[in-house]
């Protein structure tokens, strides 16, 4: 039996935490699955206690009309509505992904620390999007479909309609005698999920009457499936030695290898996302099986994927923050080092004065900060001869693809300490001297979280 589209029964899961939320906030179309959405809500939660989001994309010569449409329903139902022009720019990933990226962006700068998003993802979405993952060929992960809830910057992301389907909502509609707006572009099957939706669900549906159950079932399955790739990646990952780097992580080579090809591959995919990161599909894990973890050990392979890098140094495996995009410094650089200095490519240098070590510092002296050109010369302090940095950073555990981007100081011409490697013999503090020690932070993975 059906389950009844009313307030108590939607948000029954929900109650507590909506009840809790200092924020609520509600991603606002005009369509008939956020009219829905919104109407259910305010007969439940006071309606001051609610903000609609309305998201003008500028796509539809009808956009204007629709954004008025949601001012006057929201005023309808004493509802305070946010309204936001954004502009959708495409990078290659298609109109509606930059329009949703776009959407998101705005819902992410409005959430405020443990505040709630709603939106109203029904049945028939949750379909259309595992039927397009499976036609993708996707693993476990895109087969789960729509999750009804997860983390979205500092709040939560609800999906509380993903149980009902759109024919549910539409009578529900009637009933209250709803106005909502009807998007042009949903007739267009040019769109992959259109054509789904208006030419391969309807003949689903035909033959399979309860497909949006089948289906949920398969996606719940499918997520299951995921939870327990994950568990094993996690335990996995125990014994591979896993550490912090610099700018991202590593694991140990020797110990991935007793792993079974399966279970490495299920480490490579799970690994980024355990960091909040993209999950690499199989053609990206296969290159890096094939081209950076069969390499030859004196080899520097590398893959790169969506400002992801995956490289080998020393027997470990690394994950790190692409570089290869990032603006060079083509000039060298004042620095005071009692204050933070961002060079070019997003890192930064910062300076605490010490006592008795790190770079000598004498008052109101500065640095020039530059990047290897070649040729460059020094001796770590400590050491009895000089020797060329080349060598001197091929030595050092410094991975090869930060050695051209670590900033050099220099005092005059004479190079006096390498990022936050060495101090050169001659520039470092006595014990009874103010010194600065430097530390290299880089615009990274690890500092991004």
């Amino acid at each position: 039996m059906a389950k009844s589209l009313d307030s108590a029964t939607v948000f029954s899961p929900w109650q507590e935490q909506l009840e809790a939320a200092p924020q609520i906030l509600v991603g606002f179309s005009g369509g008939l699955d956020s009219s829905v959405l919104l109407a259910l809500l305010v007969d439940t939660i006071p309606a001051q206690r609610l903000c609609a989001v309305h998201v003008n994309h500028g796509l539809s010569s009808n956009a204007s009309d629709w954004q008025t449409h949601a001012e006057a329903f929201c005023l309808s139902l004493g509802v305070r509505l946010h309204s936001e022009t954004v502009a959708v720019q495409e990078a290659g990933q298609g109109l509606e992904a930059a329009a949703r990226e776009a959407r998101y962006q705005v819902f992410e700068t409005l959430l405020q620390q443990d505040g709630l998003l709603l939106l109203g993802h029904h049945a028939d979405d949750q379909v259309e999007t595992v039927l397009y993952h499976l036609l993708r060929g996707s693993g476990s992960k895109g087969l789960s479909g729509i999750p009804a809830s997860r983390a979205i910057a500092c709040g939560q992301l609800i999906r509380p309609l993903l149980s009902w389907q759109k024919a549910q909502l539409q009578s529900y509609a009637e009933q209250r005698k709803l106005s909502w707006i009807e998007d042009e572009t949903n007739l267009e099957s040019t769109f992959d999920r259109n054509y789904l939706r208006n030419n391969v669900v309807p003949e689903i549906a035909a033959r399979w009457p309860d497909y949006a159950q089948r289906i949920a079932h398969s996606a719940q399955l499918s997520k299951d499936s995921e939870d327990l790739a994950l568990a094993v990646a996690v335990e996995d990952l125990q014994g591979l030695d896993a550490r912090v780097e610099r700018g991202g992580w590593s694991l140990c080579l020797n110990a991935f290898a007793a792993l079974t090809v399966v279970r490495q591959k299920n480490t490579l995919r799970q690994w980024s996302g355990l960091h909040q990161l993209p999950l690499p599909g199989h053609k990206i894990i296969d290159e890096i099986l094939c081209t950076v973890i069969q390499a030859q050990e004196d080899a520097a392979p590398k893959i790169m994927w969506q400002g992801l890098r995956w490289g080998r140094f020393r027997n470990r495996l690394y994950l790190v923050a692409a570089s290869d995009q990032l603006p060079a410094m083509n000039q060298a650089l004042l620095w005071q080092p009692e204050l933070p200095l961002v060079l070019p490519d997003g890192s930064s240098l910062i300076g605490e004065i010490t006592l008795g070590k790190g770079l000598r510092l004498e008052a109101g002296q500065s640095v020039t900060v530059r990047t290897r050109q070649g040729g460059e010369r020094c001796m770590p302090a400590g050491r009895q001869h000089s020797n060329s940095l080349k060598k001197l950073l091929q030595e050092s555990n410094l991975a090869p693809w930060w050695r051209d981007r670590i900033p050099l100081l220099y005092r005059g011409e004479q190079l006096v300490a390498v990022g936050d490697l060495w101090v050169c013999e001659g520039y470092q503090a006595a014990p009874d001297q103010p010194g600065i020690s430097i530390s290299w932070h880089l615009n990274s993975l690890v500092d991004s979280q």
